[in-house]
């Protein structure tokens, strides 16, 4: 019975984290693009244990909410590589 038990409690256990590791903050593909003037701010979410894939999620001016922009978008490419400039820039000045 003590086996049954454990086996049991190890099977939950390995379902709980399958579920769990698998949310992303963005559902769908986001919009292609946002209008430059109504960003406030952009948030880059790389790949880790919750999801599997980039996330760009633009917060708008004017408490507009935030939009998921499609990071395989032209607008979200430009923004990924200016992050990614930024970053290497903060980095060389050390």
């Amino acid at each position: 019975m003590c086996v049954k038990g454990m086996s049991t409690v190890l099977a939950v256990i390995f379902c709980a984290m399958i579920v769990q590791g698998g949310r992303c903050l963005c559902i769908g593909p986001g919009v292609k693009a946002v209008k430059v003037a109504d960003i406030e701010k952009v948030s880059i979410i790389y790949p880790s244990n919750n999801c599997d894939k980039i996330e760009l999620i633009i917060t708008l001016k004017a408490h507009k909410g935030q939009r998921c922009l499609n990071p395989k978008s032209k607008q979200a490419n430009a923004i990924i590589k200016k992050a990614e400039i930024r970053n290497f820039l903060k980095y060389q000045n050390v």
